[in-house]
């Protein structure tokens, strides 16, 4: 009789929890040897692997090894003792080893070291095997990927539609801590814009509910020589208010900390001159202020791109979040109904429109490694009692550092051990050795780790970007969560061109005031001449001044007959036929000019114009020079077509020049120079000082244009927008606003922003672009990348 579907899976007994692999084999015995006959009839009894099929599966073997010392033996260089004494002796073991070895090993603080000194990151070891290292800033850093293309249209492309990571921890951490009033002090004398208690955004700043952006300079700001941009960070004051439980209390006299964050080529100039403010704030006031370093206990990773909050969603599972934090993550509670319990989940993302811009998020979360695969099926372990989280419950990034308390992550043989025990589980097995992970190291290390969450969004440019702070032990298993998760990890290189894209600037390669930008610009001199030597002789390139002559900047420009006079006065009175304005600086800078970066700084310099129709939204109208350059960055579009390279000089035109480039009869490609005229354009003395060749003949001098800024970062190919940043005198910009706007031009063609001529130093032609002032656009320029 036949048994119904229903009735035989009552019958079916339950798969047996254990399984006797030798009854099993003994029971199957005769299939077992069918099947091994047929498959040695294939194989023709030959069951060894071919030859070209094989994998290196030998790393493990020491017969390599073993062969080196025979025939170093041979030769006499060592005894046959000495083969094994090589293995012991972990000064004798071969560089590769002891290499892997200190490269596997992830202390509580500081990085591994070369040989000459110079740091590597917890990364280095995933980024030498992917990406192109180069030597910088005391670190071996990833430049960019292998390859002659670079990809930049990938890159711009997943920044679109995908998530980046870049690990940023080669940037410095210096902590300041003292009474609130000594902090706002010291910070008042040397950041530019300071944290004014009249500032709209300074009680978040100090309730550490958001950071701040600045540019740091020497005791005397803004007068001083800037150092670097920076980002600080206070620390929340956990002192809550009778009136408010939902806001920070503070007092001025308690005892505050800040963090400030450097990049690594400034590092040592900021770090000297916050010690010597404190200094100065301890003799002026008697309250000590510590300033100390945590460059190698604190580390940053940058995450960016339109997915990257969704990325984040799936790496951070926290466990709790701090108290009082505004943004604090949703508890997830289980709700039972009749038919069963359904899981409420919530995500400290879904309040990311109400954020603010700048915005702090403390978090404390669990080893992303451990997390399953699917992130949609795991909620927020908030109500977790295992030991690690009831006794950091409390406790955040701040308190772990201040006591020591951070430890590294569990080991990855810790965790390969305890999926295994899950898989055996999984299907009823039991380990034959059950033992084994109690003889694994489990002491001193943790399963959940403090972090800061910062959101960089610009509401001036499209750019997604979080900043991960987290201990330095932890650098390691966050990265490699990032990259199976799906980010696509960026290298300097690539950083650059998203900062272009976007419009913000890089350091130090926008920052031609600071004296970084000096010794980077050496670098990359010595570097381009070391390549230019290589090639023969007459397939060298013209040699380009690296960095821009900025002091070939002209002081002021009038019409073309006032020009003409002007060079030919200049001309007589010069004997070598060049013009050297002003005098560099040491850090490769003018030496009486420096660069603003906030409006605050402008007015000062300002004189304020008679005529209205010159004054759109902030303009910068016509300055006074008084013997001061003033700077603005710009950023450059093509007017109709051309690619600004990086160290193209950006000069005045002419009337002449967009009335025929603006009218429809115009020509495209624009007029071009001699090439006699642009290899003497910049003419380099014997000192080694660039200056600018004014041409002696009257036909070419026609055609010459006056210098009125540099390019400091291109084009980036494959990019939509055509965008590149500029540093222009803002003198010279108010000028030539007036004269397009007061000359015979068309309205229509009348723009906000400025016409300018943009030559590549390598390039005979001149190209029509439009020059728009940042500081026209927000009220500060302090924003980087």
């Amino acid at each position: 009789m036949a048994v119904s579907g229903s009735k035989w899976c009552e019958v079916k007994a339950p798969p047996p929890r254990t399984l006797n692999v030798q009854k099993f084999a003994e029971s199957r015995a005769s299939e077992l040897e069918n099947l091994h006959s047929i498959v040695a009839n294939r194989v023709k009894n030959d069951f060894r692997s071919m030859r070209n099929k094989r994998r290196r599966t030998t790393g493990h073997d020491d017969r390599v090894l073993n062969k080196r010392c025979r025939k170093r033996r041979k030769l006499g260089v060592i005894k046959s003792s000495n083969c094994l004494d090589l293995k012991k002796d972990p000064k004798k073991v071969t560089r590769q080893v002891r290499r892997r070895l200190e490269l596997r090993k992830n202390a509580i603080s500081g990085y591994s070291t070369s040989g000459d000194g110079t740091k590597r990151l917890r990364t280095h070891l995933w980024h030498a095997k992917r990406f192109t290292m180069t030597k910088l800033w005391g670190f071996h850093l990833p430049l960019g990927l292998q390859g002659r293309g670079l990809g930049s249209r990938s890159v711009l492309k997943r920044l679109k539609s995908g998530a980046l990571v870049h690990d940023a921890s080669y940037f410095g951490a210096v902590q300041l801590e003292g009474p609130e009033d000594s902090l706002l002090s010291i910070l008042s004398t040397v950041l530019v814009p300071a944290p004014s208690a009249h500032s709209e955004d300074c009680h978040s700043l100090l309730s550490g509910l958001t950071f701040g952006s600045a540019m740091l300079h020497h005791a005397g700001a803004p007068v001083s020589q800037p150092i670097c941009p920076l980002t600080y960070i206070w620390r929340p004051n956990t002192a809550v208010g009778e009136e408010n439980h939902n806001t920070y209390g503070y007092d001025k006299r308690s005892s505050r900390q800040v963090w400030v964050w450097m990049h690594p080529s400034a590092f040592n100039e900021g770090y000297d001159a916050l010690k010597f403010a404190s200094h100065i704030q301890m003799d002026y006031t008697g309250t000590l202020v510590n300033c100390s370093s945590l460059a190698d206990q604190l580390a940053k990773l940058e995450v960016m791109g339109l997915k990257s909050s969704q990325l984040l969603q799936k790496i951070l599972h926290p466990v709790t979040s701090s108290e009082g934090n505004p943004w604090q993550l949703k508890q997830c509670s289980v709700a039972g109904d009749g038919n069963g319990s359904q899981l409420k989940k919530s995500s400290i993302f879904e309040n990311e429109e109400h954020m603010f811009s700048h915005a702090i998020i403390p978090l404390i979360v669990n080893d992303p490694r451990t997390l399953p695969g699917k992130r949609s099926e795991v909620v927020s372990e908030a109500t977790s009692t295992t030991p690690e989280s009831s006794s950091i419950s409390n406790a955040d990034l701040w308190h772990a550092i201040a006591c020591n308390g951070i430890n590294p992550p569990v080991e990855e043989s810790v965790l390969c051990m305890e999926k295994h025990q899950e898989r055996l589980a999984s299907f009823c097995l039991v380990d034959s050795n059950p033992g084994s992970l109690q003889t694994l190291p489990m002491k001193g290390f943790s399963r959940v780790c403090p972090i800061l969450l910062l959101k960089d969004n610009n509401h001036h440019n499209a750019l997604t970007r979080w900043l991960v702070i987290l201990p330095i032990s932890w650098v390691k298993a966050f990265w490699i969560s990032f990259i199976s998760k799906g980010a696509h990890a960026i290298g300097l290189r690539e950083k650059r061109w998203i900062a272009c894209d976007v419009g913000l600037p890089c350091f130090p390669s926008d920052f031609p005031d600071c004296s970084a930008y000096s010794f980077f610009k050496a670098t990359e001199d010595l570097a381009c001449e070391h390549k230019a030597n290589l090639r023969a002789l007459a397939l060298r390139p013209s040699r380009v001044p690296i960095p821009p002559p900025w002091n070939t900047i002209i002081l002021s420009f009038e019409k073309e007959s006032t020009e003409i006079q002007v060079a030919q006065s200049s001309h007589e009175n010069s004997s070598n036929g060049s013009c050297d304005v002003t005098s560099p600086c040491s850090h490769g800078f003018i030496s009486n000019g420096f660069v603003a970066r906030t409006s605050i700084m402008l007015p000062n310099l300002l004189k304020n114009s008679h005529d209205d129709k010159f004054i759109i939204s902030r303009n910068v109208p016509q300055i006074n020079y008084d013997g001061k350059l003033c700077f603005v960055r710009v950023l450059l579009h093509a007017y109709k077509e051309g690619v600004f390279e990086e160290g193209a000089v950006v000069c005045a035109p002419n009337m002449t020049d967009l009335l025929s480039w603006t009218s429809r009869s115009g020509s495209l490609g624009g007029f071009e120079i001699s090439q006699m005229a642009m290899l003497s354009y910049f003419k380099q003395q014997s000192f080694g000082q660039w200056v600018l060749e004014i041409p002696e003949d009257p036909v070419a001098l026609k055609s010459h244009r006056w210098p009125i800024g540099f390019v400091t970062s291109g084009f980036v190919r494959g990019s939509k927008k055509s965008m590149a940043v500029a540093v222009c005198e803002a003198n010279l910009l108010a000028r030539l606003r007036s004269e397009q706007w007061n000359h015979e031009l068309k309205v229509k063609r009348r723009r906000k922003d400025i016409y300018v001529l943009v030559r590549n130093l390598r390039s005979t032609a001149y190209r029509l672009g439009l020059a728009t002032v940042i500081l026209e656009q927000q009220l500060e320029d302090v924003d980087f990348l």
